[in-house]
């Protein structure tokens, strides 16, 4: 066969194959997939453009921030905002949005920076506490595409004034990414 005839037949093979791909199913995002390419971020600003709670500070003074402010719970609810307690591997603490309740023991969460430089959707979180009481959780670790090791002591989660959908939170997600870019505190 000559040169010619079978690069265009190479060609031809890999538009196939391309069209067959783009006829698939869709697939549902990754556990824990990236939005946007690595970047510096910040996870109390991209928390507070996503959730509508309006506290400043390190992570771990929003628990005691939003006392009087704001409801607080130890149950999830889709746009509440996950507060993780400082500790030695996260010495400013840690805040999440949670963007989907899987069952009373797993939520969804998007954040940023707990994954460095990146922003995360649909990183799944589960309850390890012995009680159910959402103490203690474990977080999925999108780089090694499975849980973590870890187990994180969480403070609780504070509801914001307004609840939103999981299809809110995913429109206003752009938004919550360009300012956690901007890095204001």
């Amino acid at each position: 066969m000559k040169p010619r005839r079978a690069l265009s037949r190479l060609a031809a093979l890999a538009v196939l194959l391309a069209v067959a791909g783009c006829a698939g199913t869709p697939r549902a995002p990754m556990a824990g997939s990236y939005v946007g390419a690595p970047a510096r971020l910040a996870c109390v600003p991209f928390a507070r453009a996503l959730s509508g709670v309006t506290l400043r500070g390190d992570a771990a003074t929003w628990w005691d921030a939003a006392a009087g402010r704001y409801r607080r719970s130890t149950n999830p609810a889709p746009g509440s905002v996950l507060v993780f307690a400082a500790t030695a591997r996260l010495p400013r603490g840690h805040v999440a949005v949670v963007t989907r309740i899987v069952g009373p023991r797993e939520i969804l969460i998007a954040d940023s920076n707990w994954v460095a430089r990146r922003v995360t959707q649909d990183q799944p979180v589960v309850d390890v506490s012995a009680d159910n009481s959402w103490r203690l959780v474990r977080v999925y670790w999108p780089p090694a595409r499975q849980m973590g090791e870890h187990i994180y002591p969480i403070r609780g989660f504070i509801l914001p004034p307004r609840p939103a959908s999981p299809a809110v939170l995913e429109a206003r997600a752009p938004v919550a990414r360009r300012i956690a870019l901007a890095g204001e505190d």
